[in-house]
């Protein structure tokens, strides 16, 4: 999803999920967490420019693949745990399928902006592209 929004002079990429690279000693998902970038920014300190991102970190439901999809299950993100990293921890592009609830959500009322609010948790898609594919596997 690339929903983008209009603040005050700039524009702010929202909604994007990537894999951030949080152990580089492990390989896979046990490396990598998911996460929800929300904005994108940089800003200059002593002559240095800084490419960073605020992002919202997805749960990892348990330390096993799904045994019915064999994707990994990660949980909403909580609005309380956000953090700025700089992008060259982002790994790759990450995409998330919702989990239907058994409770009714009317398909009209969610809006690309909002469908990581909508659902409580989402497969991590392996089947996004070979990258994808090889990182969840």
């Amino acid at each position: 999803m690339h929903p983008v929004t209009h603040v005050v002079g700039f524009t702010v990429c929202i909604n994007d999920c990537v894999y951030v690279v949080t152990d580089p000693h492990v390989e896979g998902m046990f490396g990598l967490d998911v996460t929800q970038v929300l904005c994108f920014f940089s800003f200059n300190y002593l002559g240095m420019d800084y490419s960073c991102a605020i992002i919202c970190w997805f749960d990892r439901v348990g330390d096993v693949l799904d045994a019915d999809t064999g994707m990994w299950i990660v949980s909403a993100c909580n609005p309380e745990n956000i953090a700025i990293i700089h992008i060259d921890a982002i790994y790759h592009a990450a995409q998330l399928i919702p989990i239907y609830a058994a409770h009714h959500i009317d398909p009209g009322s969610v809006k690309p902006h909002e469908s990581y609010n909508k659902y409580q948790s989402f497969y991590v898609n392996k089947f996004a592209d070979h990258h994808a594919f090889e990182i969840t596997s």
